[in-house]
């Protein structure tokens, strides 16, 4: 049985879930602003879209739960939480997105 861990959630994300429209993952994308875990059993996620008429947004949140829900099935709940404050721009992504998309 795998514990979650802030970092573990992280790296699950960055691996697995993708901005189809963009082709990079979230996480490195800046979507993702906070990650807890509550008693080891509940992982709330705090995440935003680029826009909020992003219409792979459904797809993306489908895609957060399912790959931490396989990575660490003994969790009790996962809550992911879309927020709108900060709004998303594109001085969010890391340096590693920046560079894959040509932003200097």
């Amino acid at each position: 049985m795998a514990v979650a861990t802030v970092e573990g959630v992280r790296e699950v994300i960055r691996q697995n879930v993708h901005d189809p429209e963009i082709g990079l993952n979230i996480v490195d994308l800046g979507l993702v602003y906070n990650i807890d875990i509550k008693d080891g059993k509940v992982v709330d996620i705090e995440m935003t879209l680029t826009s909020p008429g992003c219409p792979v947004g459904p797809q993306i949140i489908r895609g957060v739960q399912t790959y931490v829900n396989r990575a660490y099935p003994d969790l009790e709940a996962i809550n992911i939480h879309i927020v709108w404050s900060p709004l998303w721009n594109p001085d969010m992504m890391s340096q590693a997105a920046k560079d894959q998309l040509g932003f200097f």
